[in-house]
C-alpha cells in the first residue's frame, strides 16, 4: 500500500524480490513489539496509505500488543494544517512523558 516508487527503487518489485519483502514487513513482526507504542496517521496521506496503518492495526491486535492510536483525518504525510501540529506534538510529548 506503500508508494511503490520509493520502495522498488531500493528493493525492485515483489516478483523480483519477495524474500526481501516478506522480511522487511512490520505487519510479520508485529508480535515481537514490546514496550509503549503510539501509531500516529493523516487519513489523507498518499505516500504511506491510510490502508497501512489498518492492516498494522489488525496485525497487533491479533497477537495481543498493546498501543494507542492518534488518526488525523484529511491530513497528508506530514500531518499539518490548522492546529493540527501543535495537538500533534503534545500528543507525542505527553506520550513521552507518561511512558519513559
Amino acid at each position: 500500500f506503500y508508494d511503490t516508487i520509493y520502495t522498488e527503487r531500493f528493493m525492485q518489485t515483489p516478483q523480483l524480490n519477495p524474500e526481501g519483502y516478506n522480511a522487511g514487513s512490520p505487519l510479520k513482526k508485529a508480535g515481537q513489539i514490546m514496550g509503549n507504542y503510539l501509531i500516529v496517521h493523516g487519513t489523507g496521506d498518499d505516500n504511506v496509505h491510510f490502508q497501512n496503518t489498518i492492516e498494522m492495526i489488525d496485525a497487533m491486535v491479533a497477537e495481543d500488543v498493546d498501543f494507542e492510536t492518534m488518526i488525523y483525518p484529511n491530513r497528508n504525510h506530514g500531518i499539518y494544517g490548522g492546529n493540527t501540529k501543535k495537538h500533534l506534538y503534545q500528543l507525542m510529548t505527553d506520550f513521552i512523558l507518561e511512558n519513559l
